[in-house]
């Protein structure tokens, strides 16, 4: 009989940072300066929180969030539409060039690591693993015509087609999904139902008894007893994500950072996009844990706050940023 696969264990750290004091910022200047932040729907939830955490504790402050792929908002943020730029990647090498030619300076401010998970309908009994090269089997372009049922994945499964779910190609996920298990970022076959929106991904496999998906480990955590986790197989036996297994790098190959990057005409000119991602970073690590996602350790986020309590407000002399 099949046991379903509970909610990860994570473990709440005491990080102990020497965290500096939020700057307060009046709502008379918040209000002529709000904030506009897009990017990715993985990070989105946090840097909801995080907003509304902020905003309990310094009223006034406009911010608003959307989410349009990491791809779509690094488009926006380069071009000097919005202020901070949720990733679940790192900014690729057109997306530097974009905003060296729109002379966008910017830092890259790391959050968190997540783990990029694969999740079936619940009634699904026959997988409880799959490896790195059946992945890749499945999702490679040319697998559209080959691989359409699960007997075509692993000999013993049963002859039903595979409905297949992912992030659309604005999103990071699927950019790293891609690069990590097809070997080339943003290809893959083209025959699934893609969407930037991690909820309706959740609603359309729990729905599907031949569903396979995948997104960030957060969609998994807040819909764990509607979906079924896969543990990974890299070539050293099936691996699930966990704390443990995320933080000490054996989920592999979909352990990945995340990110917010900002604009540094935006912490130049408005003094709420400081004191808002110091607030978030101090908060982050008390927090972080209720979200499905795991803490960076507790120097990279002092490092961070360091860098964003002695940032000099006169312009920036490398527009393409600093890493």
């Amino acid at each position: 009989m099949h046991v379903k696969t509970g909610p990860l264990l994570l473990i709440s750290l005491s990080l102990g940072l020497q965290l500096a004091s939020t700057p307060a910022v009046s709502a008379a200047e918040s209000a002529a300066e709000g904030l506009l932040i897009d990017g990715s729907s993985t990070v989105y939830p946090l840097t909801r929180e995080a907003i509304r955490r902020f905003q309990r504790a310094q009223p006034g402050h406009p911010i608003e969030v959307a989410f349009s792929g990491t791809s779509a908002g690094f488009r926006r943020f380069c071009a000097g539409k919005t202020d901070i730029n949720d990733a679940s990647r790192r900014m690729n090498s057109n997306e530097q060039a974009l905003c060296a030619q729109n002379g966008i300076g910017y830092r890259e401010v790391p959050l968190a690591m997540d783990a990029i998970t694969v999740v079936v309908h619940p009634s699904n009994d026959w997988a409880s693993d799959i490896t790195v090269e059946e992945l890749k089997k499945l999702w490679t372009p040319a697998a559209e015509d080959k691989v359409r049922h699960w007997s075509h994945i692993r000999a013993g499964w049963p002859d039903r087609p595979v409905k297949l779910f992912g992030r659309g190609q604005d999103s990071g996920t699927y950019d790293v999904f891609t690069r990590q298990i097809v070997g080339e970022a943003h290809r893959s076959r083209q025959d699934y139902t893609a969407s930037e929106n991690e909820e309706e991904l959740a609603a359309g496999i729990a729905a599907e008894p031949d569903a396979l998906g995948f997104f960030g480990i957060g969609a998994y955590h807040r819909h764990w007893d509607e979906l079924k986790l896969l543990a990974i197989d890299s070539g050293k036996g099936p691996v699930y994500p966990t704390l443990k297994t995320v933080s000490e790098a054996h989920y592999q190959p979909l352990t990945r950072p995340l990110f917010i990057y900002l604009s540094e005409r935006s912490l130049q000119e408005k003094p709420t996009t400081r004191a808002f991602v110091m607030h978030y970073l101090q908060g982050l690590p008390t927090w972080i844990h209720f979200t499905g996602f795991m803490p960076l350790r507790a120097e990279r986020y002092a490092q961070s706050l360091q860098s964003l309590e002695s940032f000099n407000a006169a312009p920036a002399a490398d527009p393409a940023g600093t890493r």
